[in-house]
């Protein structure tokens, strides 16, 4: 979702039409940026990680995101450009650092890409039935297929994008609302199953369903009336987001309990909701919003690649499938777990978030610059939950930075 909002971003600035976007439109894009398909998995995996102390999480997450709001809008009213958070935190913290956050955004993407495929594949398997490798096989498929797709040159449009969105919204409102009436008091206890520094390991799982604020940013400067519009349409999308994320938080505790710790809880929602039917309605949109979103992931990596390598992107396609398919393997034979396989691209966001949040409080001032120094803080909280997963950033940056600028490999010292 964030990489198609990016490229419609980039089209809009683009534009020699004088600035029209509207603050519905805007604050569509903006929800659209910030759901995906990882809200069919995510709080499954909190449960599991703090049990109903996860809400807990969810609200302080609620809480960062209206700080990243904050920087990223200031972001794009000051420094205008379609390369995002390479250009941001070049500007805060020189073009070395700024080319490890793009790396490091382009890798979130490549390795978050069989994440997707897998939670698709796990609805499917739900109404199908089928273990772990039946799992693995159909995310390899979905991953293979939507590689062919993009292969061919098929694009999913921002329009696209927004009717997906909408259906993740249908499909979570009908869940909520229909499994209700089956919540329990009793499921709440114990409140801390796993202790109080779970709830630090959840906000980091969690962390992948807030990535999109930076994407949006571009926006801005197309807004008739920026100062006044972009309040109401980040005071929107926090709202959307907000309700939809805390309700289906509070009640996948309240109805399932114990069992909230599934990799399929809208499947078991949509299931006491609307019976038998929910399983074959949660696979069917697992399905189209994998399809949908993984493309969009595809085509948005292939575009920031082009730009971090001055347009030879070609091997993106390669490099996914490079990725994806031996961790999906992986998980097929049992070696990692769904958890295992979101801290990577969770740990790697994070970190362009820290970037940028560091940024932000060198170049940015009043109310962004105030609100980036909780936000970077809370961002170091959470990379310290990722544990082996800060493997991968590091890797990155030592990868980027590690390395001299071609002129310099050139020059001989003097005599």
């Amino acid at each position: 979702m964030i990489e198609t909002a990016s490229r419609q971003a980039a089209a809009w600035a683009n534009r020699p039409a004088p600035p029209h976007l509207t603050t519905v439109r805007g604050a569509a894009l903006y929800i659209g940026a910030l759901l995906g398909p990882g809200l069919l998995l995510l709080p499954g995996l909190a449960a599991a990680e703090a049990g109903p102390a996860s809400l807990l999480a969810w609200i302080g997450l609620l809480v960062l995101s209206g700080l990243f709001a904050t920087v990223f809008a200031a972001f794009g009213r000051g420094f205008p450009s379609a390369g995002g958070v390479i250009e941001y935190v070049t500007a805060g913290l020189g073009r070395p650092a700024g080319h490890a956050a793009g790396w490091s955004f382009l890798a979130g993407v490549v390795a978050g890409a069989p994440v997707v495929c897998l939670i698709g594949a796990s609805y499917v398997t739900e109404l199908t039935g089928g273990g772990r490798l039946a799992r693995a096989a159909v995310a390899a498929l979905l991953l293979l297929v939507v590689l062919a797709l993009a292969a061919g040159g098929l694009r999913t449009s921002a329009t696209a994008q927004l009717l997906l969105v909408g259906l993740l919204i249908c499909v979570v409102i009908v869940a909520v609302a229909g499994s209700a009436g089956s919540a329990r008091a009793v499921n709440w206890t114990p409140f801390a199953p796993h202790g109080w520094l779970a709830v630090g390991r959840a906000a980091a799982t969690l962390m992948l369903s807030f990535v999109g604020w930076e994407a949006v940013a571009p926006l801005t400067t197309q807004f008739a009336d920026p100062s006044r519009q972009l309040v109401r349409v980040a005071a929107i999308a926090l709202a959307v987001t907000s309700a939809l994320y805390l309700g289906l938080a509070i009640v996948t505790i309240a109805v399932l309990g114990r069992g909230a710790a599934t990799i399929v809880p809208l499947a078991e929602l949509l299931h006491r909701a609307i019976g038998p039917a929910g399983n074959a309605t949660a696979a069917i949109a697992a399905v189209v919003l994998t399809l949908g979103a993984t493309n969009a992931y595809i085509n948005g990596a292939a575009a920031m690649a082009g730009q971090l390598t001055r347009g030879r992107a070609a091997g993106v396609l390669a490099a996914i499938a490079a990725c994806g398919l031996p961790l999906i393997t992986l998980y097929g034979i049992g070696l990692v777990s769904p958890a295992s396989l979101v801290a990577i691209p969770t740990a790697l966001f994070l970190a362009v978030y820290l970037g940028s949040m560091a940024a932000a409080g060198r170049v940015l001032r009043g109310p962004a610059r105030w609100a980036a120094v909780p936000a970077a803080g809370a961002v170091l909280v959470m990379l310290g939950c990722c544990g082996w997963a800060l493997a991968a950033p590091a890797a990155v940056a030592v990868a980027v930075l590690g390395r001299r600028p071609r002129a310099a490999r050139n020059v001989r010292p003097s005599a």
